[in-house]
């Protein structure tokens, strides 16, 4: 079943100004942005929606230091490019989850969502899907 919801954008892969695919996350209650998924390729037009938002970290990212596996059952790490996680997109998503509370595949991005801040994105670990 796939539901409607959104995410943070906290990293991407290939480069800021194109953007290949986003490392998606949600805050937990105690603040700390949480990896929940990512995204399959972005389409040419959503890469370039991205990149005209997408910025640099400010400051040290929450996910500094961390390794994002390149696929499911591979050794290989991707190569992330760490964002200022204050980009906010409406993504369709499985409702299933893995044991750590993060989507169990790719997720499909249905616009960005200019309209709403990173405060207003449903914790990590809740629901916060429409159908």
């Amino acid at each position: 079943m796939r539901a409607t919801t959104e995410a943070i954008v906290g990293a991407v892969t290939g480069s800021l100004a194109a953007p290949r695919t986003v490392l998606l996350g949600r805050y937990d209650t105690a603040g700390r942005l949480q990896y929940t998924g990512r995204r399959t390729t972005l389409s040419r037009a959503a890469g370039r929606a991205l990149a005209d938002i997408l910025l640099p970290p400010m400051d040290a990212h929450p996910w500094q230091g961390w390794t994002f596996s390149a696929g499911w059952g591979t050794q290989h790490a991707l190569d992330v490019l760490p964002v200022e996680p204050d980009v906010v997109i409406e993504v369709a998503v499985d409702v299933a989850r893995d044991s750590t509370g993060r989507w169990r595949h790719p997720v499909r991005p249905h616009r960005i969502r200019t309209d709403i801040d990173v405060t207003q994105v449903p914790l990590f670990g809740e629901d916060g899907t429409s159908e």
